[in-house]
């Protein structure tokens, strides 16, 4: 359904050393990346991307109010995981992981601000 997602970023290099460990972490690969954006995948298909990047109009990034980028994990372990590990790196929380039955019986996530501030979500629909 998608082909990509890109959030705005101030500095790339911050941004994948915040990402790319987490990234890492859920499975994903770099399939490119230079001074302005750097792009992960799924190491066995070409699309969808997520993308980070400094604004192509040269303004400040921003977070938007409303928007976030949720990221599938496996298993809730590994939203733990990600959740603690996006800490470390200096993401702050936005929700702790756990269950969310609003959502559904079974969904689990975890929810942080990237240090640009734009929000994440990284969640897991299956049972424990």
């Amino acid at each position: 359904m998608l082909s990509h997602t890109t959030l705005g970023v101030a500095d790339v290099h911050v941004a994948r050393r915040f990402y790319g460990p987490l990234l890492e972490a859920l499975g994903l690969t770099l399939k490119f990346a230079d001074e302005t954006w750097a792009g992960w995948k799924h190491p066995f298909a070409e699309r969808p991307l997520f993308i980070v990047m400094t604004p192509c109009n040269g303004e400040a990034a921003s977070a938007g109010n409303g928007q976030m980028t949720a990221f599938l994990a496996s298993s809730q372990s590994l939203v733990d995981e990600c959740h603690a590990l996006a800490l470390e790196l200096g993401a702050t929380s936005e929700g702790e992981p756990g269950l969310r039955p609003a959502y559904h019986a079974d969904y689990y996530g975890a929810y942080f601000r990237d240090p640009d501030g734009n929000k994440v979500c990284v969640c897991c629909h299956e049972a424990a």
